[in-house]
């Protein structure tokens, strides 16, 4: 019995008793006054403990939106009779797995490339494995004959991926057991601007060597911060084939494409059973995530002033999906679709426009690989919807992409673009490149006769939402979700006039432009255009697929706790729906913590976004806020960012700390980690305290839920 059920029960008990003494007429009166005690009590007790009511878990909840980790080359749940990996590698006659735990898809797509490389130049037949897919006890039956490979994300605080979640607990026991018999590298994928940069794969690297496994080579590590993830992953892949010629004597050969994917046309298909473009959320979708849906958006407006840059604020309702739904804190994740531009120039490069509309089946050549992409579907739903058509080529694609050139001159100008790192980068900061793009420039008009679908497929990502912070609260709007989002205005090295769209926000500022009861002036010249309409008509009248994906970045249950708030730009998104909820509640007669929003932005009269709700909410709370702003591009004689703010308010920060404040911060990495420095180097002095007391007060507030950060990049 819960704590609300059991008070409930005995306080009936109580009044029945007592009631059972008195006067018929008064009974009568006690009776009415007694149940509107009781239930204002109950709804008290509810508020104050909203996990034992409203906010308790359905237990079998995730049972609907469980979906197995799907990726190519992964193992297929038809074809896995095992979660023992040695068993699978046999069963498979493989004599390598790659391991893959990535958040966000890019581990798991060089896992597939490495695959299929290591099978191609080496005949080392490789399985890329998803690490969820199989107990990590049986880690240490792969005999010495295979290799096992390690390609590990690191996010947040230093935290393993979801899938990889299984196989950290099990690396982390202190009686792990020997794994003398294993021979293993390792390569990590990280942001230099966190704190705990690379952890996950140093930690799996240091786990397994003190468990006795042979390191083949060092760990290598990639840097996001840097923008040089697929260089750093391509230089500790030389090492890795380097080491296989000269450390185990294998022979390498030329590595000459060999398809891992089968595309035919079909035109037998009826069109009914095409995947047209409806989100494929396979091995996407989380159990803290909905499956995508179609929302309306109801309202789009421009939140900046100067005409450089664009932020948009958005209005989606849930109205039409009844089963959606989302608490203040929580993310939602848009799908987006490539412009028209590119998807013509794709098609048009690779001589297939007669084919755009013809039914296209996609299947794996080997029975182990899980087919990436939805199908049956056409080559037009595929360059629109499912493949990221805009992403930026790696060095590496495009040396392999000139075995299929159309010309000698072609050839040639992409080996010689591809010889050179710093010669690509020099390339890349001059032109804006995509796949399309690329064959463009290799060959002119040419037709790519010779380039397979299945390369483009095996190579390229597949399409996935992008994630933005919910800037409303669910309590005052719980059917209307609003977003709040910056629209990256990035420009080419001595190219001022050529603008890099993001893939998300350039179709979200093509949606808003497209409503009849607003337009919002781009930052800058664009014609690109986008199938507004969606696949099948699916999004007319100004939808969008999107997902809920729900976060721990949550409001403290007891409204009377103090908030430090610390954010830059569109970072300021959950705490418009923290301080409009908190208001709420005051209103309603309950008493609310003290507040403080340290926010920082470029200029007070361009981009201080929402000025005129937060000024509003000062009032309505009545001393409960106060607003710290910094700006870093007014005309102040020098730039002031929100750590400088830090420590100018340092003694408010230590009484509400004091107090028993929860602290967030919401912004990109690099503005956390210095505002992590100067809150570090406040309570240090406050305190009396070495940096090293200092450092462990910190991960004891992460860890108590004390201290949130909701970061990027």
């Amino acid at each position: 019995m819960s704590f609300i059920q059991s008070y409930t029960h005995h306080t009936t008990v109580k009044y029945i008793r007592e009631l059972a003494s008195l006067p018929t007429e008064l009974s009568f009166l006690a009776v009415l006054d007694s149940f509107a005690l009781l239930l204002a009590g109950v709804a008290l007790l509810s508020y104050l403990f909203p996990e034992n009511t409203w906010d308790r878990p359905d237990p079998y909840r995730h049972i609907w939106f469980e979906k197995p980790q799907v990726g190519d080359n992964a193992i297929s749940n038809n074809n896995q009779a095992t979660r023992d990996i040695s068993q699978m590698l046999d069963k498979l006659n493989k004599n390598a797995v790659i391991f893959w735990g990535s958040q966000s898809g890019t581990s798991e797509r060089l896992a597939n490339l490495l695959a299929r490389e290591l099978s191609h130049r080496f005949g080392l037949e490789t399985l890329a494995a998803d690490l969820s897919d199989f107990d990590p006890e049986s880690i240490m039956l792969i005999p010495k004959s295979k290799i096992a490979l390690f390609l590990l994300s690191t996010y947040g605080e230093g935290d393993p991926s979801d899938n990889a979640n299984s196989f950290w607990a099990w690396l982390d026991k202190d009686n792990l057991p020997s794994l003398s018999g294993l021979r293993y590298s390792a390569f990590g994928l990280g942001n230099s601007n966190y704190k705990h940069y690379n952890r996950v794969v140093d930690v799996v690297d240091m786990n397994l060597r003190l468990a006795g496994a042979e390191q083949l080579l060092p760990a290598g590590k990639a840097d996001d911060a840097a923008g040089t993830t697929e260089e750093d992953f391509l230089r500790w892949k030389s090492e890795l084939f380097a080491f296989l010629v000269n450390g185990l004597n294998m022979k390498e050969s030329d590595s000459q494409y060999k398809p891992v994917l089968s595309t035919v046309y079909d035109s037998s298909l009826e069109q009914i059973d095409l995947h047209h473009g409806q989100p494929d959320d396979s091995g996407v979708t989380g159990s803290n995530e909905s499956p995508a849906k179609s929302l309306l958006v109801t309202n789009a407006r421009e939140l900046f002033t100067a005409a450089e840059r664009n932020c948009l604020h958005l209005d989606i309702s849930l109205s039409g999906q009844p089963e959606m739904s989302y608490k203040t804190g929580d993310h939602l994740g848009v799908w987006p679709m490539n412009p028209d531009q590119e998807v013509e120039r794709l098609i048009q490069a690779m001589g297939v426009n007669h084919l755009r509309h013809v039914p296209l089946s996609i299947s794996a050549n080997d029975a182990a690989i899980s087919i990436q992409f939805p199908s049956p579907t056409t080559i037009t739903a595929l360059f629109r919807y499912y493949v990221e058509i805009c992403a930026p080529i790696s060095r590496d694609t495009l040396r392999t992409i000139s075995e299929f050139a159309p010309s000698p001159e072609a050839k040639a100008w992409l080996l010689h673009l591809g010889s050179d790192k710093n010669i690509y980068r020099d390339f890349l900061d001059k032109t804006h490149l995509n796949i399309g793009r690329l064959l463009e420039l290799a060959a002119g008009k040419a037709i790519w006769t010779e380039l397979p679908l299945s390369f483009l497929l095996e190579n390229l990502p597949r399409t996935r939402p992008r994630y933005y912070s919910i800037s409303s609260s669910n309590v005052l709007s719980p059917r209307i979700i609003s977003l709040t989002i910056l629209v990256p205005s990035t420009k080419l090295k001595n190219n001022e006039n050529t603008v890099v769209p993001g893939l998300a926000t350039g179709y979200l500022l093509a949606h808003s432009n497209s409503r009849h009861d607003v337009q919002i002036a781009p930052s800058h010249p664009s014609n690109l255009s986008y199938e507004l309409s969606g696949p099948s008509g699916a999004l007319e009248g100004g939808k969008i697929f999107a997902q809920i994906r729900h976060s721990t970045f949550k409001l403290p249950r007891q409204p009377t706790c103090p908030l430090i708030m610390i954010a830059a730009g569109t970072g300021i998104a959950p705490f418009r729906a923290f301080i409009a909820e908190r208001s709420r509640i005051q209103t309603s007669g309950v008493e609310v913590g003290q507040m403080i929003l340290f926010f920082g932005c470029r200029h007070p009269e361009y981009d201080y976004i929402y000025r005129d709700e937060l000024e509003a909410l000062i009032t309505s709370l009545g001393g409960k806020l106060d607003i710290k702003l910094a700006f870093s591009r007014s005309n102040r004689p020098e730039k002031t960012y929100v750590q400088d703010k830090i420590l100018e308010s340092k003694e408010n920060i230590c009484r509400l700390l004091g107090e028993g404040a929860s602290l967030y911060v919401c912004g990109r990495a690099s503005m956390a980690r210095e505002v992590g420095n100067h809150v570090l180097s406040v309570i240090v002095e406050d305190k009396g305290w070495e940096e090293a007391e200092g450092q462990k007060w910190i991960t004891t507030m992460k860890q108590t839920r004390k201290w949130q950060e909701d970061v990027w990049g």
